[in-house]
């Protein structure tokens, strides 16, 4: 049996991908080396994955109906999928919103309708944002709050996929559990996200702009943590016709400021940050409640901001020869 994983050349899933191998999984890793950043970085996750020999990739597009049918025809084995394949960022999806229905609405689609045609699949994975919250007050945001403000359009095609999901799992018996990740961070970390742009600039001199005048805070999740995490959950599908849904996150809110501190100190440079005004399609808090997560799976985050950071810096100079 084999575990299919979407997105296998990007941040979390070549991490994944990493940790089934190493337990003695066999892995079919699919992705289309998207263009939203540099394909060199996925290139360069994926090399050390091609060389064990229990790891097979696809390069396919999973919106692309007969490349998923093809796939499915070639490896009936499939018994897990762990669906990470998405178009991310926030403020993309204001340049161009065609490609984030496309990418994770109509791919999702497809990927669900994979699913329900395996003879042996098990359990469906799939990624969700902490986005979803959207325009919620409440913190620290539970499963069980409301989700239907979405700040951002990425914000409403995951909650999409979250809608989709339920309903495949009614109609045609599915198990699934949908994973609600918050801000994850770590090496081989994506070049669009905040932990690279701080440190890149600080490295650079140039200033860090941060919106709503600097006063932002976010969940900051340590990539092994979330690699354990969604691990943990593979492994206890939920059952015929169930589809669940949980936070992975750090379970603590980190102020931007202490955060920006932390990338000084480890990069022996001082920053440069300029105050913006608010950006409406920016949440302006996130923290995950985990206890759900925590007492279904035992799982609970171990890497702290003040240990992940300096390793993130570590690799960052190591891959960027700095």
């Amino acid at each position: 049996m084999s575990v299919l994983v979407t997105g296998a050349a990007g941040f979390i899933g070549s991490h994944v991908v990493q940790a089934l191998l190493s337990r003695g999984e066999t892995v079919v890793g699919v992705d289309n080396f998207s263009p939203y950043y540099d394909p060199v970085l996925k290139f360069a996750r994926l090399k050390p994955l091609r060389d064990d020999g229990r790891f097979t990739f696809v390069e396919a597009d999973i919106a692309d109906r007969e490349q998923a049918a093809r796939l499915a025809e070639a490896h009936r084995d499939i018994d897990r999928i762990v669906h990470l394949a998405a178009q991310p960022g926030v403020r993309h999806s204001l340049v161009d919103p065609y490609v984030y229905v496309q990418t994770n609405v109509m791919g999702h689609l497809v990927m669900l309708e994979l699913a329900r045609k395996l003879p042996g699949l098990i359990h469906f994975v799939y990624a969700s944002s902490s986005s979803v919250y959207g325009g919620n007050r409440k913190l620290p945001f539970a499963v069980a709050d409301r989700a239907d403000h979405p700040v951002s359009l990425y914000a409403a095609t995951k909650r999409a996929d979250e809608l989709m999901t339920e309903s495949y799992c009614h109609q045609f018996g599915l198990a699934a559990t949908g994973l609600r990740f918050f801000t994850v961070y770590g090496p081989w970390g994506r070049p669009d996200m905040s932990p690279w742009i701080f440190a890149r600039a600080i490295h650079e001199g140039r200033p860090i702009q941060l919106f709503h005048n600097g006063i932002l805070k976010r969940d900051y999740s340590y990539i092994d943590d979330i690699v354990a995490g969604t691990l943990a959950i593979l492994d206890r599908p939920p059952g015929e016709a169930v589809h669940r849904v949980y936070n992975l996150g750090g379970a603590g809110s980190e102020d931007l400021g202490h955060v920006i501190r932390l990338f000084e100190k480890a990069l022996g440079r001082t920053a440069r940050v300029e105050p913006r005004p608010g950006d409406p399609s920016d949440m302006q808090e996130t923290e995950a409640d985990i206890a759900a997560t925590t007492q279904a799976f035992g799982w609970t985050p171990k890497v702290p901001v003040e240990e992940g950071i300096p390793r993130f810096v570590d690799w960052f100079r190591e891959y960027n020869r700095l």
